[in-house]
């Protein structure tokens, strides 16, 4: 009928992109190989109609009247019965104007460029405005997608079957990818497809935007994490299941629960029994006695059950009847804690709970304050004098709180517990004693108190704790991953500061006793000169004549001077000369840069094979001025966490955040790209893992400018195509030319005005997508090779970003008032609140309560905190503590 081919056609296309509409599906990939054969079995059935209607041939009868009248052409007619096969087309009138669009053809196992069947009303998920907006919302909420592919047919490389065969454990990998991540389906079958082709994030994110359904580098990088998280899940099973078979402990049941195990807290809860070096539990030396079928027999058959025949004097767990009962309580408290349905019992009623996370000064702390001598343990417990007695809900607790709740904990100061209501206690024991362990018949009194004391024991032994360390490490995974993912957001902000090019400049490492370390650099980089001078004693006049003649000299009218020690001194030091015009004819400026991780860096083995002949000292001052004239290329040396952004970063898993970190700035140095004529080792070795890992599609390397190519082949080509300065992939390089043919212009022409007006036009006559289609390609791919084709040369991505703030005059914290409103630069952002350079010599804080939805431009909404460092805002002091150097500050608005 109509309305069964209706039904089919969905469930035929749409595995091939898995469409939005039905995220329901469990099994996508396995219906994916079933539904091909759904059109052969309907097939057999439109033959049959013809048959039925054969008893129509009779009518042929016709053939007596033949005789009356020999017409041998009409004869033919029966040749009706053909006109049945045509029958089986209306079926196929529907796929054809299903959505009204045209039928989408499949050739070669790959889709056509016509339109998909996402154009159908319930294919595309239309998001309103409101939901555009995720700012209190957890990261598995943000991680969602935020529009369908735009009608166009997405790839599935291969099923999601694979995936799953190859983890061998109960349950798809794709959805529970998508469970766990708040993605889409067939956007986790792409992406796992395409890791596992080893495609890197920043090749992903450029190249494949189709595939992804246009994510970011950070939900991108997300997916990952779970995916991996979700592979190592199934890789320690399938290592567990190996260790318990050599053992010969494994059972069919034991292995079946083994493979349900849907996270690590689940399969350490399985395999807990079976440890080595382990005590053997209860349950096991019980089941060992053979008082599992006793047990069995209590729920099964109870009126059948005399526990004094399991009693064997002289043996030990069998000599009294007491004995044998808890032997049988042991075995059933274990078979209700390994009991699915009664773990997710019990957990509805936990999330439907008020569960609290507590946490107190711990007894080790409070005797170590008590002993003389040690006055270093009561500053520790000041630290977390707002953890010392705190209480909070598991729904409602920050992610930095349980970052310095684990902190405490950790250094022994802070006890943490958790503390589930009775009132969850009392419901489940209820529902096991008269639903899930419910005995097949009368029981008596006898046996159902070992019952009810089993399903007790059960709970305080075994579910409380595991309910416990799942809150725990649920509580602590969440505040890890939203703790990497604000230094990620920190240092990708840090890294696209938009360089100060073509000015010579003097940076600065202030310092007192040591004196100042000047290094004067060259509009490239190139060190023109290095001294020390001592700007804050006695000698300050003829040290700034000093000054004055090396800035003459080189032309230098721009000073960097590092945050660290003597930075305020030195800073007036510099404004009064400012002030005075002491430099003229020079207009010389000044600004202040973080200096984090240049003294780390000075010492390195990197700085001492880049600069083998300069003190420690002065290759910190050529950090510092380095860090202005180009961030990306002087932070790429530094180990990020150095860098002086984000928080708890010690508190989180270091090979995460390791991993994370790198990744960001791969893709950092991929989207800006490199000057391989002036650039550092060190940042072509971050730049090679910015692409495919398919060698076939990597270009050579070739002079100037390469953005998000710069892995290159062993052979280098005499002559390097114009088209490896561009963002264009080599993969495109046909297409790029057939669209330069088709608009007119020519490789020559690229980043000229001609040649941008040539294509503005095409695209404005013909239109994106029908360019597209003509070029065989997407539309993303055609907009990625306009944009290669018609920037000008030396374009930087990171020119829309901010620049340091330059100044000549300087204010103190004893000016500021309060109600003052003031403009400042984000210097970093935490899971509490923002810091801002206010231009005072201390940062003050804008708390996460005062940064809200209306105070954000529309497109930083979706961020949790949505405040970077880099960023100008506008701010008004609410406090000012000179006596603890602490300012608050209100957000007003963010400046563009």
């Amino acid at each position: 009928s109509e309305d069964e081919t209706e039904e089919w056609q969905p469930e035929s296309k749409a595995p091939k992109r898995q469409q939005k509409a039905q995220p329901s599906e469990k099994k996508p990939a396995v219906k994916r190989q079933a539904k091909p054969k759904e059109p052969k079995e309907s097939k057999p059935k439109v033959p049959r109609k013809p048959v039925e209607r054969k008893p129509r041939a009779p009518r042929a009868p016709k053939a007596p009247r033949a005789p009356k009248a020999p017409k041998p052409p009409k004869a033919p007619k029966p040749p009706k019965p053909p006109k049945p096969p045509k029958e089986p087309k209306p079926p196929k009138a529907p796929r054809a104007t299903k959505g009204g669009k045209k039928q989408q053809a499949l050739a070669g196992g790959r889709w056509s460029e016509g339109p998909s069947s996402s154009h159908q009303p319930y294919g595309v998920k239309k998001e309103e405005p409101e939901e555009d907006f995720a700012f209190d919302e957890p990261s598995l909420k943000r991680q969602k997608t935020s529009s369908a592919p735009q009608g166009r047919p997405t790839r599935l490389p291969t099923s999601g079957r694979a995936f799953g065969e190859d983890l061998n454990m109960n349950w798809d990998l794709i959805q529970l990818l998508s469970e766990r991540t708040g993605v889409e389906q067939w956007v986790c079958l792409n992406i796992s497809q395409l890791f596992r082709e080893e495609n890197t994030i920043p090749f992903i994110v450029r190249y494949r935007k189709e595939m992804i359904n246009h994510m970011d580098a950070d939900a991108v990088r997300d997916v990952q994490l779970v995916l991996e998280e979700i592979h190592a899940l199934a890789k320690k099973t399938q290592t567990i299941s190996q260790t318990l078979k050599k053992e010969g402990v494994l059972t069919a049941e034991l292995e079946q629960a083994l493979r349900n195990c849907r996270t690590a807290d689940e399969l350490d809860h399985v395999y807990a029994p079976y440890k080595k070096g382990s005590k053997l539990s209860k349950a096991c030396r019980a089941k060992q006695l053979g008082l599992e079928s006793a047990a069995q027999a209590l729920l099964q058959s109870p009126r059948t059950l005399d526990l004094r025949a399991w009693v064997k004097p002289g043996t030990e767990g069998l000599s009294t009847v007491e004995e044998v009962s808890t032997g049988v309580e042991q075995i059933l408290a274990d078979m209700i804690a390994k009991d699915g349905e009664s773990l997710t019992h019990i957990r509805s009623l936990c999330d439907n709970s008020m569960v609290m996370l507590q946490s107190s000064v711990s007894k080790t702390a409070l005797k170590e304050q008590q002993k003389e001598g040690h006055q270093g343990k009561p500053k520790d417990i000041d630290k977390f004098h707002l953890y010392c007695d705190f209480t909070c809900s598991v729904q409602r607790i920050q992610h930095h709180q349980t970052l310095a709740i684990n902190r405490g904990e950790n250094l022994k100061i802070l006890t943490v517990k958790v503390n589930i209501p009775d009132c969850v206690k009392s419901d489940f024991c209820g529902w096991c004693l008269n639903v899930r362990w419910k005995p097949n018949g009368y029981t008596r009194e006898e046996l159902m108190k070992i019952l009810r004391d089993a399903v007790e024991d059960s709970y305080k032994r075994l579910l409380f704790p595991l309910l416990s360390r799942s809150y725990r490490t649920k509580l602590t995974v969440s505040a890890e991953k939203e703790s990497i993912a604000m230094f990620v957001r920190n240092l990708r902000q840090r890294l696209l500061v938009c360089p100060v090019r073509g000015r010579v400049i003097m940076g600065v490492d202030p310092g007192f006793r040591h004196g100042c370390k000047l290094a004067i650099l060259s509009p490239t980089s190139q060190i023109l000169f290095t001294d020390v001078v001592y700007l804050h004693g006695s000698q300050g006049n003829r040290e700034a004549d000093k000054l004055r003649h090396l800035m003459i000299r080189y032309s230098c009218n721009t000073v960097v001077i590092g945050n660290g020690t003597a930075c305020r001194e030195t800073e007036a030091f510099f404004a009064d000369l400012i002030s005075r015009r002491f430099f003229q004819p020079l207009d010389v400026s000044y600004c202040i840069t973080s200096e984090a991780g240049a003294s780390i860096y000075s010492v390195s083995p990197a700085a001492v094979k880049e600069m083998p002949d300069l003190d420690p000292n002065l290759r910190s001052a050529v950090s510092i001025g380095r860090r202005v004239q180009d961030p990306l290329a002087e932070l790429v040396k530094i180990d990020p966490k150095h860098i002086g952004i984000g928080t708890y970063q010690h508190d989180v898993s270091q090979s995460s955040l390791k991993a994370a970190l790198d990744g960001v700035v791969q893709e950092c140095v991929s989207f800006v790209g490199v000057d391989i004529n002036i650039c550092s080792e060190t940042l072509m070795s971050d730049a090679a893992g910015g692409n495919s890992a398919q060698a076939a599609q990597e270009k050579p390397a070739a002079k100037g400018k390469g953005k998000g190519k710069t892995k290159a082949s062993a052979a280098v080509p005499t002559l390097p195509n114009p088209l490896d300065q561009t963002c264009i992939h080599p993969e495109s390089y046909a297409v790029a030319r057939s669209f330069l043919s088709l608009v007119g212009g020519s490789v020559d022409q690229m980043g000229r005005p001609e040649l941008r007006q040539c294509v503005e036009a095409s695209v404005k006559c013909q239109g994106l997508e029908a360019l597209a289609e003509t070029l065989n390609t997407t539309p993303d791919t055609l907009q990625l090779i306009i944009d290669g084709l018609t920037q000008p040369p030396g374009f930087d991505i990171r020119q829309d970003f901010e620049k340091a703030d330059f100044k000549r005059g300087i204010v103190s914290m004893s000016d500021l008032r309060e109600g003052v409103v003031l403009t400042g630069r984000v210097e970093n952002a935490t899971l509490f609140g923002a810091f801002v350079d206010i231009g005072v010599g201390r940062n003050g804080l804008i708390h996460k309560r005062y940064i809200t939805p209306d105070k954000l431009p529309a497109d930083q909404r979706r961020r949790s905190l949505a405040l970077g460092p880099g960023e100008k805002v506008e701010v008004r002091v609410l406090n000012v503590d000179p006596q603890r150097g602490r300012i608050g500050l209100d957000l007003i608005r963010v400046l563009r």
